[in-house]
């Protein structure tokens, strides 16, 4: 699965990508693929993380999720700084984490907490704070699986697009295209391209 994901992802236009609950050991892999650096971010799901991986490596469809999971950012040019927030430790460890690129702008890609829409707007605006303060008044690009449904208002930022519960926020710019990309069997998200 690995090695379809990988291809599926450097075959996509894009210059930044920001990926949720993926298995820890894959940044490197698939930033190799893209022609990408990446930065992650460890969040819930990685005690015994050897078991984790020894078994969704044979099956990754057995423990899905519970593989072990991380945020990461790829990017295809330059990253001058990567920074990480704590949003919570309950229900799940979640975090909040940026790059700044060669350009001054930052990019800062998130994942909420589930089962409760006040958990994840909780997240969400915490991850919202950290990010306006990384960027300093640089531009911004904030998203990722907001856990938040219909098209949701973030303080101080314009939503771009999005799709299901996965957005994408900049500080006003609006996007020039969106698309939501066809995932096959990869994800159960479907991937969103916002061109700004």
């Amino acid at each position: 699965m690995l090695d379809e994901f990988a291809q599926t992802l450097a075959g996509w236009e894009w210059d930044v990508a920001l990926l949720q609950e993926v298995p820890p050991w894959w940044p490197p892999l698939l930033a190799q693929a893209a022609g990408a650096q990446w930065r992650s971010r460890l969040t819930s799901r990685n005690l015994g993380l050897w078991l984790r991986r020894e078994v969704s490596s044979r099956n990754p469809d057995l423990l899905k999720a519970n593989g072990g999971g991380c945020n990461a950012i790829l990017v295809r040019g330059s990253v001058l700084e990567h920074r990480t927030a704590r949003l919570c430790w309950r229900p799940e460890r979640r975090f909040s984490h940026g790059v700044r690129l060669a350009d001054g702008s930052w990019v800062v890609n998130v994942h909420t907490s589930t089962h409760h829409e006040a958990w994840a707007r909780r997240d969400a605006e915490k991850a919202v704070a950290y990010a306006q303060r990384w960027a300093a008044g640089a531009p911004l690009l904030f998203g990722g699986d907001v856990n938040l449904r219909g098209k949701p208002e973030l303080p101080g930022l314009r939503r771009v697009g999005g799709n299901h519960v996965d957005h994408l926020y900049s500080e006003g710019r609006p996007a020039l295209r969106v698309e939501v990309l066809e995932r096959g069997s990869l994800s159960d998200h479907a991937p969103v391209r916002v061109t700004l």
